[in-house]
């Protein structure tokens, strides 16, 4: 996978704990062109790679703004950006991937929680050049968390944003948005933020009468019980449909730890089932999704697995490989 280096152009406290990131051409030719929804990979110093969501428009391609919520738990991650990122250093980042993208609707729901705010962000900057229908809202625990406030307030405006914040008696608890009681056969509900936080707004929406295939979610950690699966770590099979090779894919080690090991050219990124990189297209064989990847739809369809975290319910898997 190529990757592009970039310089950090600018830095700005984007309320409590939040860090923003503006991140130009190294060369100054225009970054990679993208849809709002789309993560890239950040490389950073010390080898550590970490996928953000670009919050800025995609009119704007002489910049991608990123935002780091600063981590109590950080893997290493959040860290690095907020103690020691300077303005000026070089970094490499991959080319803008896109597993969120804006669906065809007559009006479109954006729900934030926290830090999720930034794919939807640049969701709503996008709806608004087009003159599309849509709100955004935005839960927080505390005004002083807002991020991009400016840009909400001024940019977007009243009419298409609301912020609610759980110190003034607005967790998404106690208040949903009136959006979800009226939401029509053609319109889309866009989710991002914690998990629980997506759960539940997804569970009130389907309570609701939306349907599954009209509510869209982006995960920034997997869920625990996807990692590890269901337990069912037993041994199979995996044939290569391009040379017919044969690889066992023992319990305890991943499809794409074992294929790399043989040189096999993949691509992988997170490594956690939560990126897409991996992706790869099923030939025959029944895959043990265990990504927060792909919709419960696309699951079903066993078109595509990650091989970086799933497994087999067959003996064999034929991959297009």
């Amino acid at each position: 996978m190529a990757l592009l280096p970039v310089i950090v152009d600018a830095m700005s406290r984007q309320g409590a704990g939040n860090m923003a990131l503006e991140l130009v051409s190294a060369d100054g030719a225009p970054l990679p062109a993208f849809e709002a929804g789309a993560h890239v990979d950040l490389h950073l110093p010390g080898g550590l790679v970490r996928q953000y969501s670009i919050a800025s428009t995609p009119a704007d391609l002489s910049r991608y703004v990123l935002c780091v919520r600063r981590q109590a738990a950080s893997r290493g991650g959040s860290a690095c950006v907020h103690e020691r990122l300077r303005v000026g250093d070089t970094l490499t980042i991959s080319a803008p991937r896109n597993l969120f993208a804006l669906q065809p609707g007559a009006h479109h729901v954006l729900v934030a929680g926290g830090i999720g705010v930034t794919p939807l962000l640049a969701m709503a900057q996008q709806l608004h050049a087009r003159g599309a229908s849509f709100e955004l809202h935005y839960y927080t625990r505390s005004r002083s968390e807002v991020a991009f406030e400016r840009l909400l307030q001024e940019r977007l405006g009243p009419q298409h944003v609301q912020v609610h914040c759980g110190d003034e008696g607005r967790h998404a608890r106690q208040h949903l948005p009136a959006a979800l009681q009226a939401g029509e056969a053609d319109h889309q509900l866009y989710l991002c933020g914690p998990a629980a936080f997506m759960e539940h707004i997804a569970a009130a929406a389907r309570a609701r009468g939306w349907a599954a295939e009209r509510i869209h979610s982006e995960a920034f950690a997997p869920p625990a019980a996807i990692v590890q699966g269901d337990g069912d770590d037993t041994g199979f099979e995996v044939e290569l449909a391009s040379s017919g090779q044969v690889f066992a894919i023992p319990p305890g080690r991943t499809i794409a730890a074992v294929l790399q090991e043989a040189g096999v050219s993949l691509s992988l990124s997170c490594e956690m089932g939560m990126c897409g990189a991996c992706l790869t297209d099923v030939v025959d064989g029944i895959p043990d999704h265990r990504d927060s990847v792909q919709s419960a739809q696309e699951k079903r369809s066993n078109r595509q697995m990650t091989l970086c975290c799933s497994r087999s319910h067959s003996p064999r898997l034929v991959l297009a490989l």
